[in-house]
């Protein structure tokens, strides 16, 4: 699978839930830099970090333009975030179903057919203000 088809599986696994099959796109020991947070290593952490976000979020991502270079090494996505805040998440506002849309970006690593880094980024104080903070 190219680069660019390896980014669209792992984001149309995201939109429909599919977290195992993102999972499975992943390399052993992927690093997953978190905007605004530390970087997790390895899948379980991925999967950890999913577990939480499915719980306090509901997302669905539009207007998805995929990279990728040459060599097939380095890809990324721009697109937009459409979410309903769930659950608060510590830290955060107070979480009762407000929506947003945010535009974001991430940029990946492959290696050896498989994602081994997420990069994602977006603007936090532009989540924070649609959410009412």
């Amino acid at each position: 699978m190219d680069a660019k088809a390896l980014i669209a599986a792992y984001y149309d696994a995201f939109n429909a839930g599919r977290t195992d099959d993102m999972l499975a796109l992943l390399h052993d020991d992927v690093e997953h830099h978190v905007n605004e947070g530390k970087i997790r290593t390895g899948r379980a952490l991925f999967a950890e970090f999913n577990a939480h976000m499915t719980e306090s979020y509901r997302e669905n991502l539009t207007d998805m333009v995929i990279m990728a270079n040459e060599a097939g090494d380095r890809a990324a996505a721009e697109f937009v975030v459409n979410g309903t805040y769930l659950k608060t998440d510590p830290g955060l506002p107070e979480a009762n179903g407000q929506t947003y849309r945010l535009p974001a970006g991430a940029f990946f690593t492959i290696r050896d057919g498989r994602i081994a880094r997420v990069t994602t980024y977006y603007n936090l104080a532009d989540w924070m203000a649609q959410v009412g903070a």
